[in-house]
């Protein structure tokens, strides 16, 4: 742009011969200037202005049509996926280990209503609260009434329900097909399965998203077309998980406790046989979590994944299996049992005084935490560590559940010589029910570690060794003497040779400290020691027995041992394991004459 001077030399010069004022030619300049400038702000606000008004006419206008072309088309729910996206529904089938169905999809309907199509809208709000009465029967006739052009009714019908809207006779209310996540045998393996919902939704169809346990854990291998339909297997047993939730569900009531759970598992694979969790859910109609108060008092909570425990004399095997692993004592070595023991300003007790010396075949058998804590300083707390690191107990487990990472034990941050103390008996850290199977699992599958699994594999997945099969073989031994001449007497099965340790625990106070009358019974056991097919870990929340003398008994031997008894007499045949030695009523089959057919 070229600038025009304020004070052109020539008018100056014919100025000054005019005798005029050469000021008045440069303020008329400087006046022409501004207008110029002014004129061209002027026109780039103008062109400005315009290009907003158009911007906005175009925005608004296609608003309008967006708004025209909803209004004539079939009304639809908004979905949470990219437009022009389709809904996957099919979702997978999850069995058992043999096949049989856990979960499946079943074919159903929803309801939703087009309000302008209605011809008596209120006596159709009416009737359909009588047939759903969860439904708000005045807040249903304001939507039908109203200025809406599509209502939801339900999002999944019975053929009942179908048949009893059916007969109302209204045009406006329309069934849509849908498939919904059936469960067929109800709280069975609840924990296990989760439950699910619908996630993205038409009035044709809707995404079902798993909401906890294997649903949700493996939601994408459920819900991927490229497996073409094929099941997800699990390694849960239908008749072992159904028996040991009635034998939990039976020693609640007797025993009075607040919750149990059971873990039945293969110690060869790791795979979880049976698992169960009571309180207990039905996941066709999963309960909402809680929001406040213990978490352990909703029907969701998972004892034996999220449930975090001191497990009480149940860990004294590890430090005595080590000391036997590193050629430091063996069973008949003696160890010094006097009590009380004293570390720094603590006084380390026995349930009972056993004396000044006991075998380490005692130690274990009559469960004295003097004498394991002496075997445990023999180790020394960083070997210690170690060792329970390597059995897993210093993370969550990996078993295929999206409850598994909330699981996480509570490991000291310090470990001085009074933590090394308490933790060889099973307190300071705490740890859940299936750490305690996986670790005992380790002990029966020869020290080769195991990690539970709740697929059904082909082959077993082989771990890392963290102890010798010769150690692991004694510290068998030990177990199996538990169950026969010491505190687990009452786990004894006839034929299955039992080996396992009891566990009670005192429960901490939240405020610190702990309940003298609330405790955590857990026996943790594994048969037949000899050649170990399974491993059984069965605790008890606060469970309480009348005693003959009077009062009442909470301990592991009294409570969770005979309980363990009870599911290995009723589980093991299932799954064909027979008692060794124990001869079993022969059946002889009647010869065909010496049958007779009769009808009533």
């Amino acid at each position: 742009m070229i600038r025009t001077p304020l004070r052109p030399l020539a008018r100056i010069l014919s100025a000054r011969q005019a005798g005029q004022d050469p000021d008045e030619i440069e303020a008329e300049q400087r006046a022409r200037r501004h207008a110029e400038i002014q004129g061209r702000a002027r026109r780039r606000a103008e062109g400005r202005i315009k290009l907003m008004v158009l911007g906005f006419m175009v925005a608004f206008g296609t608003v309008g049509l967006r708004m025209g072309a909803l209004a004539s088309s079939q009304p639809v729910e908004p979905r949470a996926h990219a437009s022009g996206a389709q809904i996957i529904s099919q979702r997978a089938d999850i069995v058992d280990r043999r096949g049989r169905v856990l979960a499946t999809n079943l074919s159903t309907h929803a309801l939703y209503a087009h309000p302008h199509d209605l011809v008596d809208p209120e006596t159709a709000a009416e009737k359909l609260a009588r047939i759903f009465p969860d439904l708000n029967a005045e807040r249903l006739k304001r939507d039908l009434t109203g200025e809406r052009k599509f209502v939801w009714i339900k999002k999944k019908l019975s053929p009942e329900q179908m048949q009893a809207v059916h007969d109302i006779g209204e045009p406006g209310l329309v069934f849509g097909p849908r498939e919904m996540r059936l469960y067929p045998n109800g709280r069975l393996a609840s924990h296990i399965l989760g439950g699910s919902q619908f996630g993205a939704e038409g009035v044709s169809s809707a995404e079902v998203l798993g909401m906890a346990g294997v649903e949700k854990a493996f939601d994408r291998w459920l819900r991927d077309p490229a497996n073409a339909g094929a099941p997800l297997q699990l390694s849960i047993d239908l008749t072992a998980q159904a028996a040991m939730e009635e034998v939990l569900g039976n020693s609640i009531k007797v025993m009075n406790a607040k919750g149990a759970t059971g873990i039945l598992m293969e110690v060869k694979s790791g795979e979880i046989v049976a698992m169960a969790s009571l309180p207990d859910f039905d996941p066709n109609d999963r309960p909402r979590p809680l929001t406040q108060g213990d978490p352990s008092d909703s029907p969701l909570f998972n004892r034996a994944v999220q449930g975090v425990y001191e497990l009480g004399s149940t860990f004294k095997i590890f430090p005595i299996a080590q000391a036997i692993d590193e050629g430091l004592v063996n069973g008949n070595t003696m160890i010094n049992a006097s009590s009380p023991m004293k570390i720094g300003k603590y006084l380390i007790h026995d349930f009972h005084n056993y004396g000044g010396q006991l075998s380490v075949r005692d130690v274990l058998g009559k469960s004295s935490n003097v004498g394991t804590v002496r075997i445990a300083q023999m180790l020394g707390a960083e070997r210690q560590q170690k060792f329970l690191k390597d059995l897993g107990f210093f993370e969550p487990t990996t078993v295929e559940m999206t409850e598994a990472p909330t699981g996480k034990p509570i490991v000291p941050s310090r470990w001085p010589a009074v933590t090394a103390a308490t933790v060889s008996f099973g307190h300071g850290l705490a740890a859940s029910p299936l750490h305690l199977a996986s670790a005992f699992a380790t002990i029966a599958n020869d020290g080769r570690r195991v990690r539970p699994t709740l697929v059904h594999r082909k082959e077993p997945v082989q771990g890392e060794q963290v102890l010798s099969p010769a150690a692991a073989k004694q510290a068998r031994d030990l177990l199996r003497h538990v169950v026969t001449n010491g505190t687990a007497r009452q786990a004894e099965v006839a034929g299955y040779q039992v080996g396992g340790k009891t566990g009670t625990a005192d429960k901490p106070r939240p405020n610190g400290g702990y309940y003298k009358n609330r405790n955590v019974s857990t026996f943790a056991s594994m048969y037949p020691t000899d050649d170990p097919a399974y491993v059984l870990v069965v605790t008890l929340d606060e469970p309480k027995v009348s005693a003959a003398g009077g009062g009442e008994m909470r301990t592991a031997g009294a409570t969770a041992a005979p309980v363990a008894a009870a599911l290995i007499q009723r589980l093991s045949p299932t799954l064909g394991l027979q008692p060794d030695g124990v001869d079993l009523p022969v059946i002889e089959p009647r010869p065909a004459d010496a049958v007779r057919v009769s009808a009533k």
